[in-house]
Order: C-alpha cells, then sequence, then structure tokens
C-alpha cells in the first residue's frame, strides 16, 4: 500500500488554516487583552481558555453531527466561512478599543464577538480532523497523520512569519504605541475561505471514504464489521484511559508554554514582539521538518515508542528554557527540540486513539481525544497564568517540565493502539492512489 501525499495534503488545507488561526489567536489575543483591555494574567488565561471549554462540547457534538450524516464537507465549508466573516470583524472592534481614552472600554463587545467566532470554529474542527481517518487505511494513518500535521505546522509557522510583516504600529486613544492585528488577521480569515473551498472542489469524500472502508474490511474485518456499541476488553480500556491521560498532560505542557511564551519572552527575557514569534517560528519549523521522517519511522518501529522519545524531547527543551536567562542559541536549540518532540507525539498519538475503534466509530473516538486535549487547554492557561501573576513568571517552564513528566509515566503503561506490520500477501495489489 502507498499513500497518496498530494491527495492527503489537499485534506489537510483545511487544518492548515485552523492551525494558521490559532497560531495567531494564542500570539495576538493575549496581547490585545493586556495592552488595549488591560486585563491581568490570570483573566488573560482565563479568556485563553474559552476556546477549549467551548471545544469540550462543540468538537465532540460535531464529530457525531458529521458521523450520523455521513459527510464531513458540509461542515467544513460552512464553518469556514462564518469563522472568515468573524474574523474580519474582530480586529474592527480591537481598533475602536484602541481608541477609547479608558482602558477596558469596549471589552464587553470584544470578548461577545470573540465567543461566536470561537463557536464558529468549533463546528468544523471535529469533522476536519476525522476526514483524514475516513479516506486512510488503517496501516497508513501514521503517515496520513504525518502529512496532516506537516499541513497544520505549516500553516501555524505561516501565521507567525506573519506577524513579522503585518503588524502595523498606530497610537491609540491615550497616545501610547500600539499593535494594529488588522492586516495579520485579515491575511488568515482570507486563508480560511481559499483552503475551505479548494478541499471541497478537489477531495471527493464519499469515494475516497468507500475505497479505505474496502481496505479496512481485508486487513481487520472484526473491527470493519463491529457495531458502535463494541466494548473495549478490560486491557484495552486501561490502555485507553492511559493514552487519554497522557494526551492530557502533554497538552498541559505544551499550550502553557505556547500560550503564555509572548508575555513571558517580552517581560522577562525583555525582547520584542517579533522576537518572541521567531522562537515559535523555530520549533515550527522543526516540527515541520520532522512530520515525514517520524511518521515513516513510526510505521517501521512503532506509534509507542516514537511518542516516548518524544514526550522526552518535549521535557528536556523546557527544562532547557527554564536555565536559560534570556534569549540566545540555546533558547533557539530547546525550542527546535521541542518541536521536534511535539512533532513525534501528535503523529502518533490520534492515530494511536482511534486505532482502538471500531470501523463505524471512529468520530466518537475522535470526540475522546479531543475532550481530554481540549480539557487540558481549559485548565493550563488558568493555572499557569495563575502561578505566573501569584508567585513569578519563572514557574512557566518548570510547570511545563512537571507535566511532561508526568505524561512520560503515564504513557509507559499504554499497551494497545500501536501500529503493526502488515503482511504484504494480496495487499500490495491494494493501492490508495487514483
Amino acid at each position: 500500500m502507498k499513500l497518496n501525499v498530494m491527495r492527503t495534503a489537499r485534506v489537510g488545507l483545511v487544518f492548515m488554516a485552523i492551525s494558521a488561526f490559532w497560531g495567531l489567536y494564542d500570539f495576538a489575543v493575549p496581547l490585545i487583552l493586556r495592552n488595549t483591555y488591560a486585563l491581568g494574567d490570570t483573566l488573560t488565561g482565563a479568556v485563553m481558555a474559552l476556546d477549549n471549554i467551548a471545544a469540550l462540547f462543540l468538537l465532540p457534538l460535531f464529530g457525531a453531527l458529521s458521523d450520523r450524516r455521513g459527510r464531513r464537507m458540509p461542515f467544513i465549508l460552512w464553518g469556514s466561512m462564518a469563522a472568515s466573516a468573524l474574523t474580519l470583524l474582530l480586529p474592527v472592534v480591537v481598533r475602536q478599543g484602541m481608541q477609547a481614552e479608558t482602558p477596558g472600554e469596549g471589552l464587553v463587545i470584544f470578548l461577545v464577538l470573540l465567543g461566536l467566532l470561537l463557536v464558529a470554529m468549533g463546528t468544523f474542527r471535529s469533522p476536519t480532523v476525522a476526514l483524514m481517518p475516513d479516506v486512510t487505511p488503517r496501516p497508513l494513518r501514521s503517515k496520513g497523520n504525518a502529512v496532516i500535521n506537516l499541513m497544520g505546522t505549516l500553516g501555524h509557522a505561516l501565521s507567525l512569519l506573519l506577524t513579522n510583516f503585518l503588524v502595523m504600529k498606530v497610537v491609540d486613544g491615550a497616545g501610547r504605541e500600539a499593535s494594529d492585528y488588522t492586516l495579520l488577521f485579515a491575511s488568515v480569515a482570507c486563508l480560511m475561505m481559499a483552503c475551505a473551498w479548494v478541499v471541497k472542489l478537489t477531495i471527493p469524500e464519499e469515494k475516497l471514504r468507500a475505497r479505505a472502508e474496502a481496505v479496512n474490511a481485508r486487513i481487520a474485518p472484526e473491527k470493519a464489521a463491529a457495531r458502535d456499541d463494541r466494548k473495549l476488553t478490560p486491557p484495552e480500556m486501561r490502555s485507553l484511559v492511559l493514552m487519554l491521560c497522557s494526551v492530557f498532560l502533554w497538552f498541559m505542557a505544551y499550550n502553557a508554554v505556547t500560550t503564555a511564551f509572548s508575555r513571558y519572552a517580552t517581560l522577562v527575557w525583555g525582547i520584542a514582539e517579533g522576537q518572541a514569534a521567531n522562537c515559535l517560528l523555530v520549533a515550527t519549523g522543526a516540527a515541520i521538518v520532522s512530520y515525514w521522517p517520524v511518521g515513516l519511522v513510526s510505521s517501521r518501529v512503532g506509534r509507542k515508542g516514537v511518542i516516548l522519545a518524544g514526550v522526552a524531547m518535549l521535557t528536556i527543551g523546557f527544562l532547557a528554557g527554564a536555565c536559560l536567562p534570556g534569549l540566545s542559541a540555546l533558547a533557539f536549540a530547546a525550542f527546535a527540540l521541542v518541536g521536534v518532540g511535539w512533532a513525534a507525539i501528535n503523529v502518533n498519538s490520534y492515530p494511536m486513539v482511534v486505532e482502538m475503534a471500531s470501523g463505524a466509530d471512529v468520530g466518537r473516538y475522535t470526540g475522546y481525544y479531543y475532550t481530554f486535549s481540549m480539557a487540558a487547554q481549559v485548565a493550563t492557561p488558568v493555572l499557569s497564568g495563575a502561578l505566573m501573576e501569584h508567585v513569578g513568571y519563572w514557574t512557566l517552564f518548570p510547570y511545563a517540565v512537571a507535566m511532561g513528566l508526568a505524561a512520560l509515566c503515564t504513557m509507559l503503561f499504554v499497551a494497545h493502539g500501536d501500529s503493526r506490520p502488515v503482511a504484504k500477501s494480496g495487499l500490495e495489489a491494494l493501492d490508495v492512489e487514483d
């Protein structure tokens, strides 16, 4: 079997746009809340958790709805259109807040619009993610997920790169210099609209799903024939719970740093916003060049071992960050290690979860994955933000190290969901390319 890489990349275009949006959101919104609306770190962390609170309900709901409809594309198309329109409106409200003489004026309008945008983003993320395993045979899902994550990382890198060119300096209502993110938000909105239409016009969803299901039926007939209410055995359930706990813990580590790093870098290291973005860009670039090699290695040695190596690299990178006094070559090296580790985790964690699913309940297991990852992203901005505000900004990286070590411990005991070599007899003729 061979993976159609170009087609899988097209499947991942919307995920690329989603990742570009979240790269923009994580970088710009905390600065907007602090500089335009004068919120403290704890309240900023609470606002930054809103998208994940919404996702706890919206992602499983719309994943299940798209399962019942048997189609992902309508959710992807219309959700992208709504999110793009709201993304274009958001900087208009921010500009009005910047021109206000009183800090915090217009905050309620900003939060209402932000809430609507987060709801719109939640309507199509699960269908977007579930489309890849829908149209990809089981043995190729780690490679497929490598391509999808590569596309997502390219989107994230693009949003960070654009911050170097599209953040304009203006004078606010109090006569101070402020950052205007209008062009940055507009570029991401246009990217979302364009990617959604390309996927709609070039991916024959039903045809590709039928072809993948035929391959799965020959490889794992017991899972393909299983009902939606198939119960896991006790060892499988134990592995699923430990796997989901691991997902929770490494998201607690990683998102604490990505959400707070723009504030940490500008206040602790004393560097400019663009330099802070460059640190995250190094991690993103390292992940980009790692995704495909990680997918190849995972298909040969298994998913679990690669994830364990990735969690170790992630933790070591955060430990290095805790020891560094400022921006340096070592800081860029530490972020590069974080990027490689995150690639190793992301390529394999979602396929390990859906590997335990039958052929009929991928959407439900996608919901499990997102429930735990989003729960972590709800908790970690608030918890890490409170530590930074009330204990000190120095707590950010040690906090991430502790969460990484905990994830390493739980992952060691996961015994199911790993990839297995597929016998070549009779299967080499099953080519998933057009």
